[in-house]
């Protein structure tokens, strides 16, 4: 009775779906899991699942999966709903014979199809609302030659599962000969057929999406690189021994093919054929990711028995094959395990499989969140960076002129401020060192930070890499010395004695209309001419109006 009982809730091949649920079949109950073990929802079905067809995803919210020589059509938005949530999609009528074993399935969301491969008729596509597109045998008579099961043609038929490359549009089947086709999903057409009958007639096919179809020959380990244009060899690997003659490798999305083997390593190839083993140290306690407490080889023409004993420990480990970089490592998932043991996982039997995609699943959880942490990080950054582009490019100097007149012109208003800084430290210095300061050598200070004094504007408004800023904001900044206003301006030195001395120059009207006139016309470019001719402007108007006070 137990042994009953826990066959009937053993859980078989899952699908890992876009919402992060696992939705795995057991007896006639179709289950969807959350990524913590507890149970979404469930579905009772009227005909009992098949165990080595995991579930596959339709589209549109919509899941496919084979029991009892059926196909069923399962609808999750309808949970809990009056409509109908499972409905038949493919299956024998009353007016059909005895129906033969499916043998696969799969679903070209692209093309909307569902290829169907049933023993001895061959490969059924049809659309995603139940009307037949096609069919295709082993066998196709092209221009009076036959293609397909050239070796045996009674006994011929497609013995896969249909695998399907999205980038080629070409679905890939295996014969009961050990012939590899080709098909186009939008008809039947064979590409062309690879005999591949010397290395056996029990192939895993796994499409790489990148121009290569990866053969996996679980009996021997051997694995073969096909061009998917022509279905020629490109290069072949070997790796240690599988688990299972259904043993499925993955495919990263940088076209590398990885295994995982009983010899304890993890075999990964790139689309090139190069080959990287992990852990590099041979490990001879352990099977996969799993230590066991002792293990043995057999050894028997080409193939390679392994027999193992208790596991003492299991690592999980998240890696990138490429570069070899270990994202996540946990030799000791207690916490996990757990948390499984007390969801609604306790009342099942899971294999590796299943434990494999709780754990993927749980693990994509934290990416998702770094990965939305740093997506929202860098999100603020362009934003930032995006409304500084468009403040700088908005400014008028930027509109009459190109960005190299602007930014050359820059550099020089920058050049000519340090010029300026140096002259007025050396004067500065020069002053405060000589008690005797001459009329000559304050007007000049006075005049050489009045001019430093406009570069800064100019630098900080028509010419800044920020928005222009001009107006009352631009005239009331308050700026070091020189003071001065519309009508009076001062300077202030310090002697090395506490003494100071104080310049109040007093301009004209005329002269301080001009004054005013140049400092609001933000876009003057400057000469020497114009240089010079402020300069005796103001040398004049000094000799009628200037006056120095003296103080100590």
């Amino acid at each position: 009775d137990v042994a009953s009982k826990r066959t009937s809730y053993r859980l078989y091949k899952n699908l890992i779906g876009d919402d992060g649920r696992i939705y795995i079949c057991s007896g006639k109950n179709f289950f969807s899991f959350e990524s913590n073990g507890s149970i979404a929802w469930t579905v009772h079905l009227n005909y009992t699942c098949n165990s080595n067809i995991a579930p596959i995803n339709g589209g549109s919210k919509k899941i496919y999966l084979v029991a009892e020589n059926r196909v069923l059509k399962i609808y999750p938005l309808r949970i809990g709903t009056s409509e109908a949530a499972v409905e038949l999609f493919f299956g024998p009528t009353q007016f059909t014979e005895k129906p033969e074993d499916i043998i696969g399935i799969s679903a070209s969301i692209s093309s909307s199809c569902v290829l169907i491969n049933v023993k001895n008729r061959g490969l059924f596509a049809y659309r995603l609302h139940g009307q037949l597109l096609w069919s295709a045998g082993p066998v196709l008579y092209q221009h009076g030659f036959r293609q397909g099961c050239r070796k045996n043609i009674t006994e011929c038929y497609f013995t896969s599962s249909p695998v399907i490359d999205h980038c080629e549009a070409s679905i890939f089947m295996c014969n009961t000969v050990g012939e590899l086709y080709s098909l186009s999903v939008r008809g039947p057409y064979f590409k062309w057929i690879q005999d591949l009958s010397s290395f056996g007639n029990k192939f895993i096919v796994t499409p790489g999406n990148n121009g290569r179809l990866y053969v996996t020959v679980p009996g021997t380990g051997v694995v073969l690189a096909l061009d998917v244009s022509t279905g020629n060899i490109l290069w072949r690997g070997d790796v240690g021994p599988l688990s299972s003659a259904d043993y499925e490798p993955v495919v990263d999305s940088n076209g590398w093919i990885s295994f995982g083997s009983l010899d304890g390593s993890f075999y990964s190839f790139s689309p090139t054929g190069d080959l990287k083993r992990f852990p590099r140290s041979a490990s001879l306690n352990s099977v996969i990711q799993t230590e066991m407490e002792g293990k043995a080889f057999q050894t028997a023409a080409e193939y390679v028995r392994v027999s193992a004993l208790k596991p003492k420990s299991v690592a999980f480990t998240l890696l990138v094959p490429s570069s070899g970089s270990i994202y996540l490592s946990e030799s000791d998932p207690g916490k996990i395990l757990y948390k499984l043991s007390q969801s609604d996982l306790q009342h099942f039997v899971i294999d590796e499989r299943t434990l494999l995609a709780f754990f993927a699943v749980s693990s994509n959880e934290r990416t998702i969140v770094l990965f939305l942490l740093i997506e929202s990080v860098i999100l603020v950054l362009v934003a930032a960076l995006v409304q500084r582009c468009c403040v700088f490019w908005k400014k008028k100097k930027l509109q009459s002129q190109n960005l190299g007149k602007f930014l050359e012109k820059r550099r020089s208003l920058r050049s000519q401020k340090k010029a300026y800084d140096r002259m007025i430290y050396e004067i500065e210095e020069k002053a405060a060192s000589d008690e005797a300061v001459a009329n000559e050598v304050l007007e000049r200070l006075s005049d050489l930070v009045k001019e430093r004094e406009d570069i800064k504007r100019k630098l900080s408004t028509s010419y800044s890499l920020g928005r222009d800023d001009y107006g009352e904001k631009a005239r009331s900044s308050k700026s070091a010395l020189p003071l001065y206003d519309e009508k009076t301006r001062s300077y202030s030195i310090k002697g090395s004695k506490n003494e100071s001395v104080t310049v109040f120059h007093t301009v004209s009207d005329s002269s301080s209309n001009t004054s005013s006139a140049s400092e609001d016309d933000e876009y003057e470019e400057e000469s020497d001419g114009e240089k010079s001719k402020g300069k005796a402007h103001v040398e004049n108007s000094s000799d009628d109006e200037d006056g120095i006070r003296e103080s100590g």
